[in-house]
């Protein structure tokens, strides 16, 4: 089960509250990222860190800016960080805003989300991100997307993927997004992304992210919920569609990175573009060898025993996401 710790009292403060939202921030060793997501959030309703334990000084930076603390203990399964913050805190303000650490809400945002949250008959709004990556903001190559960041509590859920997760797949929504019930729009100022963690920390999160690609692409479970591949979708639907497609071909990863580098005009971007365009053809080459690993495994584990595997698949089916575990 996940486990729910008392929350650290929030310090008193005088300042009027300028932005009514709740703010979900989850963070695992963001000790340098956080300090600059939270000095933007001055003004905001409350503010929520859902940690995972860190070991650097996580909690102490997310106290000493008024944030209230709380640890979140992954064991596996559904829900995750983001949708068990959702389900089981006491948000006392009508609209959620979802952050990462290394996000920064701009003063143009911020004003921007106050006024369509008076006049708009929206349940959620896409936020766009302007991607900083080793010191520059990267403008091509599809770095900078939208995410569908603010939306009315009660109205909005993330999809579940895949009901069989576990820790080596990271205790966070990554590529899971946001179902919100009405209508949706879009704000015109974006989140600012700007991670100074090392590459190296990047590169260990990855592999998580891959860990977890891997299962969603070969999974057999068909009762899921979850946005469907769709080229005439929305931004994530192509996304998933194209990948979808490009899982097929021989030479995909190769492919990926000459799309985001010469199609998407990633090189225009200099030695940064690179850099992160390589990864993101590296990561598709990780899912792409975690899938051929897993479907070898599956090969062998038939051929010893495949009245097992068999049953273990139905019951697979037979799984329904839900919010506990």
């Amino acid at each position: 089960m996940h486990q729910l710790e008392e929350l650290a009292p929030l310090e008193k403060t005088t300042a009027a509250v300028t932005l009514p939202v709740s703010v979900l921030i989850p963070t695992r060793n963001e000790a340098r990222n956080l300090p600059r997501c939270l000095e933007a959030l001055r003004g905001v309703g409350e503010i929520y860190v859902i940690d995972s334990q860190s070991a650097d000084e996580t909690v102490e930076m997310a106290r000493l800016h008024g944030a209230q603390v709380v640890q979140f203990h992954y064991q596996g399964g559904w829900p995750k960080k983001r949708q068990w913050a959702m389900d089981t805190l006491p948000l006392a303000y009508d609209w959620i805003l979802l952050l990462d650490a290394d996000e920064i809400l701009t003063s143009e945002l911020a004003g921007e989300i106050r006024r369509v949250m008076q006049v708009s008959d929206c349940n959620g709004y896409y936020i766009s991100l302007r991607m900083h990556f080793l010191g520059r903001i990267l403008r091509h190559s599809g770095a900078s997307f939208w995410k569908l960041s603010l939306f009315r509590r009660g109205k909005g859920r993330y999809e579940c993927r895949l009901h069989d997760q576990d820790m080596s797949m990271g205790d966070m929504e990554v590529h899971e997004h946001v179902v919100v019930q009405g209508r949706t729009g879009r704000l015109k100022n974006p989140l600012i992304h700007c991670n100074v963690e090392s590459l190296a920390r990047y590169i260990d999160k990855h592999n998580e992210y891959s860990n977890w690609e891997a299962r969603v692409w070969t999974r057999q479970e068909e009762d899921r919920e979850e946005l469907r591949p769709s080229l005439f979708g929305t931004q994530a639907q192509r996304r998933r569609w194209l990948k979808q497609k490009l899982f097929r071909v021989p030479g995909a990863p190769a492919l990926f990175f000459f799309y985001k580098y010469v199609v998407r005009f990633g090189f225009l971007d200099g030695v940064p573009g690179l850099i992160y365009c390589a990864f993101q053809g590296i990561q598709f080459f990780q899912v792409k060898a975690k899938i051929y690993e897993q479907e070898w495994a599956r090969d062998i584990a038939k051929a010893h025993n495949p009245t097992a595997l068999q049953d273990g698949a139905n019951e697979g089916r037979n799984t329904k996401c839900s919010s506990s575990v």
